[in-house]
C-alpha cells in the first residue's frame, strides 16, 4: 500500500458524536479502576498491606504489574512519537529499556526482595546507621519519582486535548486546547491520589494489572491493523515511513536524532556522540534503581517468585516494545510529520493519531472515533496506573523511610504510618502537577530518560555496594546517594534541556554550558566515585552486619522484619 499522509482532523472527521464516544469510553475506564480501589481499600487494613499488597501476588500477576509500570506514557506514546519523527533513532530507547532487565533481573530482583521490607532503603540501611541513610534514601526517591510523573502527566495533558479534538485556536467546552492540557495534568493527579490513598498497594497492582492487558491489546490490534494496511509487508510501511519524513532513507539510518555527524564541527560530533552513549547508559542501568519498579519486588511471597515475576515482566515488555517500532512507523507514514506536530510538537500523541487514521482507511470517520476512542483510554489507562506506582513508592519512602524511622525512630503505629503515607500521597501529587503544568513542551520518553539517569546515578552504586561490598558503610552511601542526585539533576539544569533554545524547559534564560543532554555518562560515575571515595573517608566497618546481610539476601531469612534502629 501507498498512502499519503492522512490529515488528522477529529473535530471535522468524527464530529461531537465520536467525541461523545471517546469520552464516554474513557470515563467508564475511569469507573472500572475506581472500584476496583475502593474493593482494595477494603482489604488494607495494615502497613504490610498498604506498602506492599500483603505479598500475596502471584509471579504473573506481579510480571504484569511490573509490565504496567514499566509500559507507561513513555512507552506507549513517548516512543512512538519518537519513532514517528525520528526513525531509526528514536527505536534505540525501545531497546534501552528493554536491555534494562536483564541488569534488574541479574543482580537485583531476588536479593532485593530477600534483603528488604517495604522500600529500597530497607537494604541500604540494613548494615549502617538508620537515620541518616533513610534519609538520603527518601530524598533520592522523590526527586526521581517526580521526574517520572511528570513524563506521565505530560502525556495526559497532551492527550486529553486530543481525546476532546481541540486542535489549536479551537475550544470546546469552553476550553482551549492549552486549558484543556492542564485539566488533563489535573485529572491524572487527583486520580492517582485517589488510587494510592484509598486503594494502597493492592488497588495499585490490580488497576495495573487491568491496565497491562489493555495496553497489550489495544496496541496489538493496532499493530495488525497497520500492517494489514500494508498486507503485512514491514518493508513497505518503512519505505513509506522514510518517503513521508522528509528526509528519506536518512529515517532508517542512525544518527537522525542522536550522534548526529556535524560537518566542519568535530568537538559537536563529538559531544553528540557522546551524549548517545550517555543517554544509552542511563537507559540501561536505571531500571534496577527505579524506586517504584524495585518495591514491586516486595509485593511476592518469595525471591522465587520475584525473579518468575520479572521473567514475565521482561516477556510483556519485550513483545511491546517491538510494537512500538510497527506504531511509530505507521504513524510517519499513515499520519505525518506535519500532522503529529502540529497536535503536539514532541510527538506525543503520535499512536492515537495512527488510531484515528487506520480507522478512517478501514471504516471511514466512524471507525475512527472508535478507534481513537480505544487507544486513547488505552493510553490514559497506562498514564494512571504508571502515575499510581510512582505515588505509591513516594508515599511509602516518606512514611516508612522518612517518617517512621527518622522522625520516630521506628516507634510509630502501624496507622500512625499509613495515615502519613496516605497524606504524602497527597503532598506529592499537588507538586507533580503543579511541574508538569510548566513542562509540557517536553518529549515524555525524554523526561524518563532522565529520572532514569537520576536512578542509575543516586540509587544503582549505593544499592549494589551495599549488597557486595563489605567495607562499605554509612558516610559511602550517604554520599554515593548525594553525590549522585546532586550531579545528575545538576548537570540537567546546566544543559541544553533546560534552558539556552526555545524547545528548553526555561527558555527565558541561557545557563547552558554542559553540552550533554542526559548526564548519565557523568553523573553515573560520579555516584559510585562519591559512594567509593565516602567509604574510604570513614573508619566505620561492621563485617558481621555484612555477612548477616549476606546470608538474608540469599537465605531470605528475616526479611519482614522491621530493621534494628
Amino acid at each position: 500500500m501507498t498512502t499519503a499522509p492522512l490529515t488528522y482532523q477529529l473535530a471535522e472527521e468524527a464530529g461531537s458524536t465520536g467525541r461523545t464516544f471517546t469520552v464516554l469510553l474513557f470515563l467508564v475506564m475511569i469507573a472500572i479502576t475506581l472500584v476496583v480501589t475502593v474493593w482494595a481499600g477494603r482489604q488494607t487494613r495494615s502497613a504490610t498491606d498498604f506498602h506492599s499488597g500483603g505479598r500475596e501476588f502471584s509471579g504473573m500477576q506481579n510480571g504484569f504489574a511490573i509490565g504496567s509500570d514499566y509500559m507507561s506514557a513513555a512507552s506507549f506514546l513517548g516512543i512512538a512519537g519518537m519513532i514517528a519523527l525520528a526513525g531509526y533513532d528514536g527505536f534505540l530507547y525501545s531497546i534501552g529499556f528493554l536491555v534494562a532487565w536483564l541488569v534488574a533481573l541479574l543482580l537485583v530482583a531476588e536479593l532485593l526482595r530477600n534483603s528488604g521490607r517495604f522500600t529500597m532503603a530497607d537494604v541500604l540501611s540494613y548494615r549502617m546507621r538508620q537515620r541518616p541513610v533513610r534519609t538520603a534514601a527518601a530524598v533520592s526517591t522523590i526527586t526521581v519519582s517526580i521526574f517520572y510523573l511528570l513524563a506521565q502527566m505530560v502525556g495526559a495533558g497532551a492527550l486529553i486535548a486530543l481525546l476532546l479534538g481541540i486542535q489549536p485556536g479551537e475550544t470546546y467546552l469552553g476550553m482551549s486546547a492549552d486549558t484543556a492540557k492542564i485539566a488533563g495534568i489535573v485529572v491524572v493527579g487527583v486520580l492517582m491520589i485517589v488510587y494510592v490513598m484509598f486503594g494502597g498497594m493492592k488497588g495499585t497492582t490490580w488497576v495495573q494489572i487491568i491496565k497491562a492487558g489493555m495496553l497489550m491489546g489495544g496496541a496489538f490490534l493496532l499493530t495488525v491493523l497497520v500492517l494489514a494496511s500494508y498486507n503485512f509487508n514491514l518493508g513497505s510501511l518503512m519505505a513509506d515511513a522514510a518517503d513521508a519524513s522528509g528526509v528519506g532513507q536518512a529515517f532508517l539510518e542512525p544518527g537522525l536524532n542522536f550522534g548526529k555527524e556535524v560537518p566542519g564541527d568535530a568537538w559537536q560530533t563529538l559531544w553528540n556522540k557522546l551524549d548517545l552513549i550517555s543517554l544509552g547508559l542511563a537507559l540501561v542501568l536505571g531500571t534496577a534503581g527505579l524506586p517504584h519498579i524495585l518495591i514491586r519486588f516486595y509485593t511476592v511471597p518469595d525471591s522465587r517468585t520475584a525473579r518468575k515475576s520479572v521473567n514475565w515482566g521482561i516477556g510483556l515488555i519485550g513483545s511491546f516494545y517491538l510494537m512500538t517500532l510497527v506504531l511509530g512507523f505507521g504513524a510517519a507514514a499513515m499520519v505525518g510529520k506535519e500532522a503529529i506536530t502540529a497536535q503536539n510538537s514532541a510527538g506525543n500523541t503520535a499512536a492515537p493519531q495512527l488510531a484515528e487514521a487506520v480507522g478512517a482507511h478501514f471504516g471511514g470517520s466512524a471507525l475512527a472515533a472508535v478507534m481513537l476512542a480505544v487507544i486513547a483510554a488505552v493510553a490514559f489507562a497506562a498514564i494512571l496506573s504508571t502515575v499510581a506506582g510512582l505515588m505509591i513508592a513516594s508515599s511509602s519512602s516518606l512514611a516508612h523511610d522518612f517518617y517512621n524511622s527518622v522522625l520516630r525512630r521506628g516507634k510509630a503505629t502501624e496507622h500512625e504510618e499509613v495515615r502519613v503515607a496516605r497524606g504524602s500521597a497527597l503532598a506529592v501529587g499537588c507538586v507533580a502537577i503543579g511541574l508538569a503544568i510548566f513542562a509540557q513542551s517536553l518529549n515524555v520518553a525524554f523526561l524518563v530518560g532522565l529520572a532514569f539517569a537520576i536512578a542509575a546515578s543516586a540509587n544503582l552504586p549505593t544499592l549494589l555496594l551495599s549488597l557486595f561490598w563489605k567495607r562499605f558503610n554509612t558516610q559511602g552511601a550517604v554520599a554515593g546517594i548525594y553525590g549522585g542526585l546532586v550531579s545528575a539533576v545538576g548537570l540537567v539544569i546546566f544543559s541544553p534541556v533546560f534552558s539556552g533554545s526555545e524547545t528548553a524547559l526555561v527558555s527565558s534564560i541561557d545557563i547552558n554550558w554542559f553540552p550533554l543532554g542526559n548526564p548519565g555518562l557523568v553523573s553515573i560515575p560520579m555516584g559510585l566515585l562519591c559512594a567509593v571515595v565516602g567509604t574510604l573517608m570513614s573508619k566505620e566497618n561492621d563485617p558481621r552486619r555484612f555477612a548477616e546481610l549476606q546470608v538474608r539476601a540469599l537465605t531470605g531469612a528475616g526479611a519482614e522484619k522491621a530493621p534494628q534502629h
